[in-house]
């Protein structure tokens, strides 16, 4: 039987832009565009509010955010910074839930008892901002689908509801493209069939739909209609376990890659660990300049949770399917699990013992302070100072 609960989704504003505010008071209340390098390739990661104003908007590229703000500040980021921070919002969601499903570093599905979300939810943002001094907005509902519109239609740094019986107010007048999944190519199939909001996606026969789009226009129907039966999918329930960055701007250096690999297999091992898990199967992802994507995994002969492990794994793959840089995304993912047996110490080598003690005291290191105190490789950033482009 299904339990009845309520979700919420929790989502950081212009979460990299709001951390440099943070650490930059001066640049609080300015147009700020965190990303690449404005005379290179570099791309958008986020900005805020304030730049936003003028167009500018995630992925755009550089050049083209700096012609419609020029007068926009720009940094270059800080990765092991935003991580830090994120581990530390994460540390609230879980004081109130277990039930918590991380979908990036800044946005996160949380389930509670039916009747708790919206007051979970003012909590969580009251706390967020008070102890952390971040905007957060929190969408509230009872599926994922509508906790997630819910959550648009509250930002900035609101908390908003969206319930079965608001949808015909709140959902159907809102144009068809504010629908989850409805990217720019199925919007302008939509409308060329005379679907503008999403109240007349919501009536439109859905085995029509399903003859146009398949199975997907059944779907963009439920949808439209709020209905959503996915469930939340916890890290120990999960098929993988994945951390990947995407760069502001390409890279060619492949032990600048190599440093983010161990970074990002030290996110999963800890991951790992959490979840009481290890995994017999490493992936490595790679995006090129020209988005050409490829994914590679190594099967192994016991199931590991180990940093540097899964960070030989990964190492290894990337040396042997690196292809040509530059590179534009890195991710690293472990899969194939099984639950963690938990060994004792003296079953280990000696190499192997040391390996594990030092696991133990990152991990607590890291449930205490954040990621940024047991950062291992070299520094993944320039120095992040503001500039004002040239």
């Amino acid at each position: 039987m299904k339990k009845v609960r309520e979700i919420l989704l929790c989502d950081l504003d212009a979460f990299f832009a709001s951390v440099e505010q943070l650490d930059h008071p001066e640049l609080k209340g300015k147009a700020l565009i965190v990303g690449g390098d404005p005379k290179g390739r570099g791309v958008v990661s986020t900005c805020t509010y304030e730049a936003r104003k003028y167009g500018v908007h995630s992925a755009m590229p550089m050049k083209r955010a700096l012609e419609l703000c020029p007068h926009a500040i720009v940094l270059r980021g800080n990765m092991p910074r935003y991580k830090e921070m994120s581990g530390m919002v994460r540390q609230v969601f879980e004081r109130f839930t277990p039930d918590i499903e991380f979908i990036s570093i800044d946005e996160a599905y949380l389930a509670v008892k039916e009747g708790r979300g919206l007051s979970t939810a003012r909590e969580i943002h009251s706390s967020v901002r008070k102890e952390l001094h971040l905007p957060i907005s929190v969408g509230v509902s009872v599926n994922k689908l509508l906790a997630k519109i819910a959550c648009e239609l509250a930002k900035p740094n609101n908390v908003g509801t969206l319930w079965p019986g608001e949808i015909k107010d709140k959902l159907w007048p809102l144009p068809v493209r504010k629908l989850p999944g409805v990217g720019p190519v199925t919007g302008e199939k939509l409308q060329a069939k005379g679907i503008e909001t999403v109240g007349d996606l919501a009536a439109y026969p859905a085995e029509t739909l399903a003859g146009l789009f398949g199975e997907q226009g059944r779907v963009m129907v439920q949808y439209a209609q709020g209905v959503d039966n996915r469930e939340l999918e916890y890290e120990h329930e999960a098929k993988s376990i994945s951390e990947e960055t995407t760069f502001s701007e390409d890279i060619s250096d492949p032990d600048y890659l190599s440093a983010v690999i161990l970074e990002l297999s030290s996110g999963v091992g800890y991951r790992l660990r959490k979840a009481k898990i290890s995994a017999k199967t490493i992936t490595i992802k790679l995006r090129y300049k020209d988005f050409k994507t490829i994914t590679r995994s190594k099967s192994l002969p016991e199931a590991i949770h180990n940093d540097l492990e899964v960070y030989r794994a990964a190492r290894e793959l990337f040396q042997n399917h690196r292809g040509s840089p530059p590179w534009r995304l890195v991710g690293v993912q472990a899969s194939g699990f099984e639950e963690d047996t938990q060994l004792s110490l003296f079953t280990y080598s000696e190499d192997k013992q040391r390996e594990q003690e030092l696991m133990q005291i990152k991990d607590r290191l890291r449930d205490k302070y954040g990621s940024e105190m047991i950062f291992q490789g070299k520094k993944l950033t320039g120095k992040n100072r503001p500039q004002k482009p040239d």
